[in-house]
């Protein structure tokens, strides 16, 4: 949310003499004020919808992905503020931030025995180089569980941690993400407590055309940072079954390093379309609707396109730092693609009550439902504060096929997706900064 690199991360907070968020009952004058602005908002967007997916098209097209510390990055923010200042938007503004900058370098992978074969790997977010080429036996295990329960001494070895992603669970509407994402942070360090020279993960995902998937890791204090990186599922697959017959010996080079910057971020894979460019476009076109619109709220909005969600998260405690103060009302993020509409997670039971009289004019945008929880890590730190927590979450089914890949292209996003979605969150920021 991602996320600046992965396109820059999104948000929308609402502040300035705002009161808290809904929680009660709209009054019958409120609710036919929504019912207009809905259709005021439906209007504008279809008269002037395709300008997000115009600026969608210039940012993953000539842009591209935007890692922290990027000149693609620096590029991006400079552009973002000039279209927000070109859509009528004001105080637009880049705060300065210092982050993280991590440069991936050549790397590459291959099984040399018993067979010879190349492997596709990512190195995961900030993770250590090799020095060179590290050839080494295999250690498996089958998850996470599997590594932190056993006894056993991997000194000398590479630890491989098949841990799968669960299947998209129907019933929750739950990707599995949570689950899956585990052994991608955890298990460096797990394998280093127990001698390990380097680890390779399952990349996460339960959909796959061998394209590996990058992401952050978590190194404890106090461990050996060990290289760490996530191969594709084909490949993780490969491994296991090899492993079960015998001895493997794995060849690793990782260029990885760290430098310093002072920018906002995306994984640098793909065009970060979906992960988040869409989200940053969603969020700057639905200010740009209610302004099409003629609608002005009686609260501040906000817009924030985060950086360095993808890898520390620097952005979203800047934020804090030098905004903290000010009296937050509400944040919302949008950091989960931009598939078909389908729910905006409204954070509690309390609030999914009270918002429940809108959700006939959501519907025209496509939003079928309201969900008692919200996540998003760039508002977090605001949310902590004590604002009210509101994020996007449109049809989740394909999103982790290719977040964090080379996949993470424009194509594979639909105009009208956009368009219904960003005109959505237009109607949720005008509820919660007039009411």
């Amino acid at each position: 949310m991602t996320r600046a690199a992965r396109a820059l991360a999104a948000a929308i907070v609402l502040s300035a003499c705002a009161r808290r968020a809904p929680t009660n009952a709209p009054a019958p004058e409120f609710r036919a004020a929504v019912s207009a602005a809905a259709v005021r908002i439906a209007e504008a967007s279809a008269r002037t919808g395709g300008t997000g997916w115009t600026q969608l098209t210039e940012l993953a097209d000539d842009y591209g992905n935007r890692i922290t510390g990027s000149e693609a990055l620096t590029a991006a923010l400079g552009w973002a503020a000039q279209r927000m200042r070109d859509d009528g938007l004001e105080n637009v503004r880049l705060q300065p931030v210092v982050v993280p900058h991590w440069v991936r370098g050549a790397e590459r992978a291959r099984i040399v025995e018993p067979v010879d074969r190349p492997m596709a790997l990512l190195g995961l977010g900030g993770s250590v180089g090799t020095h060179g080429t590290i050839r080494a036996p295999v250690a498996a295990f089958d998850s996470l569980d599997d590594l932190r329960s056993s006894s056993a001494r991997l000194d000398g070895m590479i630890a491989f941690v098949n841990h799968r992603m669960p299947e998209y669970d129907e019933v929750r509407g739950d990707p599995g993400y949570g689950e899956g994402i585990q052994a991608r942070l955890h298990a460096a360090s797990e394998a280093a407590k127990r001698g390990a020279r380097a680890v390779l993960v399952r990349s996460v995902t339960a959909v796959s055309l061998r394209t590996p998937h990058a992401g952050a890791l978590r190194y404890e204090d106090g461990v050996t940072r060990i290289p760490a990186a996530a191969v594709s599922t084909e490949d993780a697959d490969l491994l296991a079954r090899l492993a079960r017959r015998g001895p493997v010996e794995v060849e690793l080079t990782m260029g990885a390093r760290m430098l310093l910057g002072a920018h906002i971020d995306s994984w640098d894979v793909g065009q970060g379309a979906s992960d988040d460019g869409a989200g940053c476009v969603a969020v700057m076109e639905a200010a740009r609707l209610l302004r099409e619109a003629g609608l002005t709220p009686r609260r501040t909005i906000r817009v924030v396109l985060f950086t360095s969600e993808e890898y520390s998260l620097a952005g979203a405690e800047a934020y804090r730092r030098v905004y903290g103060h000010e009296h937050h009302v509400a944040a919302f993020e949008s950091d989960f693609g931009m598939a078909g509409p389908d729910a905006i997670g409204v954070g509690n039971e309390e609030t999914m009550r009270a918002m429940a009289p809108f959700l006939p004019d959501f519907q025209r945008f496509g939003i079928r439902r309201f969900r008692p929880h919200a996540f998003g890590a760039d508002v977090k730190p605001i949310v902590e504060t004590g604002a009210a927590g509101f994020d996007l979450e449109p049809d989740g089914h394909h999103y982790f096929d290719i977040h964090h890949t080379e996949a993470d292209t424009l194509d594979k996003i639909r105009p009208e997706d956009l368009r219904r979605n960003a005109a959505a969150v237009a109607l949720l920021a005008y509820i919660l900064a007039e009411r």
